[in-house]
């Protein structure tokens, strides 16, 4: 079936018949799920995204990702914080058909390209790193039912923390066995570092909406240079259940640490966010960028990446994965 009519035979089942159908492009920037934009006869504009077939080889963890994707965006809208709705979502896989999720548009672009095409004065960067802490805030005070992935792919959610990340760091260290990834560290030492942290997250008490993957990338902004905004965060498909401070490790990945960053956490403060992070708190923080980290080397293995994005993964990541580790055994 032509991609075209594969787009068609999905946006039927989400109740958009043929015929309402302008145009249907594909969408790049995505790392794992297909993305095709949907233009419609009234002029409406739709995002649909669709997983690659479960046999296909992947990470443990992205078994069922459009149920957390779902959840990040719902969450969004009840704290009121820009990003996709959902129009439509079947994110359950094993019924024969492929699951989607159909979401209207944000607009803007993402904050990098702002960043490397037109330029950005320091002083509108630093109000719009304000602004992303408030939205963060916000994204924190959605609370869930419980810990752990929504899709249950790591392991079924529970009422405290430190299981529900153990589970989700053995998948991750699992999976670096079975695809053989190349780690800077070897798998029995970072199983033994988790461990050793993990009364760390015992403090951990409410399971807080995490959409981790909040990098420039992820962040659309809208406006004319010097009046800019957030216009939507989008791509939360590896959100889980957890510890507010787990987003601030995908946050390492623009130009400051955001716990150390005064404009960063003057937003998160004026959203309702704690900003009083003692040793214990950091120490957290570096074992969720521990497991960002393992993700992104583990990944370029089922993905098949080579060349200049796995030489990148290997520098950035696997640099920093020792030394995030050793952090958060304090």
């Amino acid at each position: 079936m032509a991609a075209h009519d594969e787009v068609a035979a999905v946006m039927a089942r989400a109740g958009v018949p043929a015929d309402r159908i302008a145009a249907a492009t594909a969408l790049t920037g995505g790392t794992y799920n297909a993305l095709h934009a949907v233009d419609l006869t009234d002029g409406t504009r739709l995002v649909l995204k669709v997983p690659p077939p479960a046999h296909l080889p992947r990470l443990r963890y992205e078994a069922g990702l459009l149920h957390g994707e779902e959840r990040f965006y719902v969450g969004a809208e009840a704290a009121d914080v820009p990003a996709p709705r959902v129009v439509r979502a079947e994110p359950d896989e094993g019924t024969g058909q492929p699951p989607y999720l159909l979401m209207t548009h944000s607009p803007g672009r993402p904050w990098h390209l702002v960043a490397a095409e037109d330029g950005m004065g320091e002083d509108e960067n630093a109000r719009l790193r304000g602004e992303l802490g408030t939205l963060m805030a916000r994204l924190h005070a959605v609370r869930g039912p419980a810990f752990g992935y929504p899709s249950g792919s790591t392991g079924p959610l529970t009422d405290r923390w430190a299981p529900a990340f153990a589970a989700m760091t053995d998948a991750i260290l699992d999976d670096a066995e079975r695809y053989g990834a190349w780690l800077p560290v070897t798998v029995a030492e970072a199983r033994a570092a988790f461990a050793a942290a993990g009364p760390l997250l015992e403090r951990v008490e409410t399971p807080a909406l995490v959409h981790f993957d909040l990098w420039p990338g992820n962040v659309l902004l809208v406006g004319a240079p010097g009046a800019r905004s957030v216009g939507g965060l989008i791509d939360g498909e590896r959100m889980f259940w957890g510890d507010p401070l787990a987003d601030f490790a995908s946050l390492e990945l623009t130009d400051s640490v955001p716990e150390d960053d005064p404009a960063f956490r003057a937003g998160y403060a004026a959203g309702g966010g704690c900003t009083t992070w003692d040793e214990a708190a950091r120490r957290r923080i570096a074992l969720y960028r521990a497991y960002l980290h393992l993700i992104m080397l583990v990944e370029v293995v089922p993905r098949g990446y080579g060349g200049e994005h796995l030489a990148w993964a290997r520098e950035f990541a696997g640099s920093r994965l020792p030394g995030e580790l050793a952090a958060a055994a304090g």
